[in-house]
């Protein structure tokens, strides 16, 4: 059981970049809640389906634009 604790002080961890704003925060925390429940057929691992998760979020919170016809 010790040697868990020391592998969790010795091993360096990942620093996130510090939140930019309110829908930055409910983007990690959406990613976050789905990363371990979102298959990953292609076997990219967790940080690739935590960061697609995360832009896809980012997308759609965006306002979209509106495109003039011609």
């Amino acid at each position: 059981m010790a040697a868990v604790g020391l592998l969790g002080i010795a091993l360096p961890t990942h620093a996130e970049a510090p939140i930019k704003s309110p829908q930055d925060a409910v983007c990690r925390n959406e990613a976050r809640a789905k990363v371990f429940v979102t298959p990953d057929p292609s076997g990219s691992g967790l940080y690739a389906i935590g960061r697609q998760i995360y832009m896809a979020c980012m997308a759609r919170s965006q306002p979209r634009t509106a495109r003039r016809r011609r």
